[in-house]
């Protein structure tokens, strides 16, 4: 089970065109409508028309644009399962539209965590388990000699990109044998969260689930 599967329910609602269907808003960085259908048909008929309405869905003061001319930037990453007797599918909202200050994309990973992650989020990350890059392994075994005070960060110039990171856990946290390991760990799974909150067309603060599930309310009104 990942992740995804956990999060909270933050809005269910029903629809009485697809009346086999369960349709909630899900509590996760990425912006996700999960439907649960007793019926293939009925959950793929409404998949396909949210994935419409996606597709020409702007709010510009959340940034979301649908296309730039003819180029589209609207589409869902979709992960579908077999949930006891019924067929489960979660649409996972993403926009790749690109702007001067988010060169990379605007709700890609941001610059600050590219010491990190600064790769696309993929299927299994986008479901919460961190796919980290190979060379962070050693980097991250250096920096721990470093919090130690063992080796000086200055003299590895592949720790330059985590020198801020660095000085802020120094800052933080009395750091120790015992716990330097327990102490990267947790402040990994919190740049990667925060990858994953930069990847969400919706934020979850209450504007952002506000518009995800007015969003969702106009797809079921067939507006």
């Amino acid at each position: 089970e990942f992740p995804i599967q956990r999060a909270e329910v933050l809005k269910t609602l029903t629809s009485d065109d697809y009346e086999n269907t369960i349709i909630e808003v899900i509590k996760w960085p990425l912006s996700t409508i999960r439907l649960t259908s007793e019926s293939k048909d009925e959950l793929i008929a409404l998949s396909n028309k949210i994935l419409e309405a996606w597709r020409n869905y702007n709010a510009p003061v959340l940034d979301i644009i649908s296309h730039t001319g003819d180029t589209p930037h609207n589409t869902i990453t979709p992960i579908a399962r077999k949930k006891g007797d019924k067929y489960q599918i979660d649409l996972v909202l993403r926009n790749n539209r690109t702007s001067d200050q988010y060169p990379d994309g605007i709700f890609h990973p941001h610059q600050e965590s590219h010491h990190i992650k600064k790769e696309n989020i993929g299927l299994i990350e986008v479901m919460g388990l961190a796919i980290l890059p190979a060379r962070l392994k050693d980097e991250l075994q250096l920096l721990s000699d470093c919090l130690l005070n063992k080796i000086n960060i200055k003299d590895y110039p592949q720790l330059e990109k985590h020198y801020d990171w660095y000085l802020k856990l120094l800052d933080e946290f009395t750091i120790t044998e015992d716990n330097v390991t327990d102490i990267l760990k947790e402040a990994v799974a919190i740049k990667f969260v925060t990858v994953l909150e930069d990847a969400g067309v919706f934020k979850m603060d209450q504007q952002g689930i506000d518009a995800l599930t007015s969003f969702v309310e106009m797809v079921l009104k067939g507006e």
